[in-house]
């Protein structure tokens, strides 16, 4: 149950690009098409799925040990860009028109806060490996299913006639302040379901 509610409040609850405003970045800039948000949001939930396991492995075995603590952010830092370098590789290979379409923002998940803020944000926690892979997983469908909740949303913008004043990106920081406002109805969710199960 411990394992559930921390897949369903990396989700809903603490929403990381929503209630955490990390990965504003990719949030903002491949938001304008379904396929495309769909595409990023597969590459970060690998790439942030992957990166949590090995940067955990890394602090726990090899920081932590050797009184190493104060390298974490460089250590973290390098394994993710040599991790998106893979996934740009594979992406080249295997669907070259995904890797067409994000373009400049496959390179943006290095360099994607979200991706180091979860990493650390386990070791803080002190989630074991197994409660770190659920959280890093549901933190990463947390942020594709907003990065596609959003655009969707921006998708219909496009076909209706808006006011000059809110047209381009007055609309767009209006809309996510929107769904940000809809995301933290979630917030009594947590504590609900804490009470329901007696945890």
């Amino acid at each position: 149950m411990e394992y559930l509610l921390i897949f369903i409040a990396a989700i809903f609850v603490n929403n990381v690009v929503l209630s955490q405003f990390l990965g504003i970045c990719p949030f903002l800039g491949v938001s304008k098409k379904v396929s495309t948000a769909t595409g990023m949001g597969a590459a970060v939930t690998f790439v942030l799925t992957l990166a949590t396991i090995v940067t955990f492995l890394i602090q726990t075995y090899i920081l932590t040990p050797n009184n190493l603590n104060y390298l974490q952010t460089l250590t973290f830092i390098l394994v993710i860009a040599s991790l998106v370098q893979m996934v740009e590789i594979v992406l080249k290979k295997v669907s070259p028109a995904l890797y067409g379409a994000l373009g400049v923002f496959l390179p943006l998940i290095t360099t994607n806060c979200c991706v180091l803020g979860v990493a650390i944000g386990v070791i803080q926690k002190n989630y074991n490996l197994l409660q770190s892979v659920v959280y890093a997983f549901a933190t990463a469908i947390g942020f594709a299913l907003a990065l596609i909740i959003f655009a969707a949303i921006r998708e219909q913008l496009d076909l209706v006639e808006l006011p000059k004043g809110v047209k381009g990106i007055s609309i767009v920081m209006i809309t996510a302040g929107l769904l940000s406002l809809a995301f933290m109805g979630f917030s009594g969710v947590d504590g609900g379901l804490k009470l329901l199960f007696g945890i």
